[in-house]
């Protein structure tokens, strides 16, 4: 009897040691919880239905590639992380040039070597590209055995609309992924299908105050969901993870869509 119950007391301490697979979310106001204030919500918040593990949202409104690597926000995530989590990194909106230096503004170009020299709070810093923070980040998760999603930049709400019309950081992101082995969704290209096939006027009414960029929970929604087609159609094992819900989304998302909308 005394034999038995230490093995249970050790099988116990395995289970509890053996934690579950966690997929933490990277960004900026357009995945983040509250997005951009004034109503609005970020994407990640609305993935939880389409997953069957955890997901903490850790997006920072007002983050760049650059920003959340320089205070330190990146490095928090790397400590948190564990060996066999997921991490979804998606900016952009928020990299382009300032001026003045706003502490975001990423160095033009895709190099990984590049840099620029620019004036920050009355000091000349050194700053690099959106590929090199990226793909730091993502080099340092998987030396942690974490692996990576990179989302490409989602649309703005300025019509007409069309894959190619995107920013630079839409081939900023997939070329950062192909150079190191990441996964990549093209989230811009499926959330411009997914506002296509609910028309123009729709898709005005999911951008509060005359926004074009901060979605209302509604419009969150869809772009969560544009994320989630992205994915399954892709060769991301991250789709292993998927829930049910995720199969129910059309390719056009019109039926998903609208009985979400009616809700």
């Amino acid at each position: 009897m005394h034999f038995r119950n230490v093995a249970v007391s050790f099988l116990s301490l395995v289970a509890s040691c053996s934690a579950a697979t966690t997929l933490w979310l990277v960004g900026d106001s357009t995945m983040a919880k509250g997005g951009g204030g004034g109503g609005t919500d970020g994407w990640g918040q609305y993935l939880s239905t389409y997953f069957n593990i955890a997901i903490v949202n850790d997006a920072i409104a007002g983050t760049s590639a650059r920003s959340y690597t320089t205070k330190g926000d990146f490095t928090k995530v790397f400590n948190q992380v564990k060996s066999g989590d997921w991490v979804i990194i998606e900016f952009g909106h928020n990299d382009g040039s300032s001026s003045p230096d706003d502490g975001t503004t990423d160095c033009a170009g895709n190099g990984y070597n590049t840099t620029c020299t620019v004036v920050d709070n009355g000091q000349s810093v050194v700053i690099h590209t959106y590929n090199y923070y990226i793909q730091n980040a993502i080099t340092t998760l998987a030396a942690k055995g974490v692996k990576t999603v990179v989302s490409s930049v989602t649309p703005d709400n300025i019509w007409p609309l069309g894959p190619g019309t995107g920013n630079r950081f839409v081939g900023y992101a997939s070329l950062a992924a192909s150079r190191t082995g990441a996964d990549y969704v093209d989230h811009y290209d499926y959330v411009v299908q997914a506002f296509k096939a609910l028309g123009e006027t729709k898709v005005n009414t999911f951008f509060p105050n005359n926004q074009h960029l901060h979605t209302s929970p509604a419009g969150a929604a869809v772009v969560a969901q544009a994320f989630v087609k992205g994915l399954s159609c892709g060769n991301s094992a991250l789709k292993s993870h998927l829930t049910s819900a995720a199969s129910s989304i059309p390719s056009a998302f019109t039926s998903v869509v609208a009985s979400m909308i009616q809700r």
